[in-house]
């Protein structure tokens, strides 16, 4: 079984296109949170994962967006937070309010969070630290998670932590769109990066009022 791994699209409706056109056959498709925020497409990208059946978990941006909560958000984030809460409808933000902050995928094999198993809003300063420990594998093969933006495989005795990178805005100095995808039964993981069209996306930023940083940092990937 191959199953794709998305996280982090954060509003970014062409790096979302580009990256679902570039992703070979996979049997299954997971995203790791974080569907909304920074970008100006916050309600194309909920709709694409919902008409897909994605099975999706909650990013501390989809929680902001969904509650206005916005405390340790600096102007850029808030900006998008702000601004997907005048794009989505009531069902859309219902569809956010109801991801769960973790889940299993793929009959158990696959558990998805969004940022620290332990606690979806932490961050951890590398993609994949040695405190990801097979003690934090919980019976399943693969811990799939994002946050970090940071694209990065690991693998232990017991099975794989897998962070796919960011769709909508990468940082890790590779302003390409990520993702990965993993097999299943031979437990192994490829990670792609693919083109997409950053000049549109800045034009958009700017059309929508956004701060123009945040375009501006999707073509270094920072």
């Amino acid at each position: 079984m191959r199953v794709g791994l998305i996280s982090d699209v954060h509003g970014n409706r062409i790096a979302l296109e580009a990256v679902l056109a570039d992703m070979p056959a996979v049997d299954e498709l997971v995203c790791a949170g974080d569907v909304v925020g920074y970008n100006p497409w916050p309600a194309e990208c909920v709709d694409e994962l919902r008409e897909r059946d994605v099975p999706t978990v909650l990013g501390n941006h989809d929680a902001a967006v969904v509650d206005g909560r916005t405390v340790g958000f600096n102007r850029l984030a808030k900006a998008g937070v702000e601004h997907a809460r005048t794009q989505l409808s009531d069902d859309q933000l219902e569809w956010l309010a109801d991801l769960p902050a973790e889940r299993l995928a793929c009959d158990g094999r696959l558990r998805l969070v969004h940022g620290h198993p332990d606690d979806p809003d932490r961050y951890s300063r590398y993609t994949y630290p040695d405190e990801f420990s097979p003690r934090l594998l919980d019976g399943e093969d693969v811990l799939v998670l994002g946050h970090t933006h940071v694209q990065g495989v690991r693998q232990y005795a017991d099975g794989i932590v897998v962070n796919p990178g960011s769709v909508g805005q990468p940082r890790d100095g590779d302003p390409r769109g990520a993702y990965a995808v993993v097999d299943l039964e031979r437990l192994t993981v490829d990670t792609h990066r693919v083109e997409y069209d950053v000049e549109a996306v800045q034009a958009a930023v700017s059309a929508a009022g956004l701060p123009d940083r945040i375009g501006r940092r999707l073509a270094r990937g920072a």
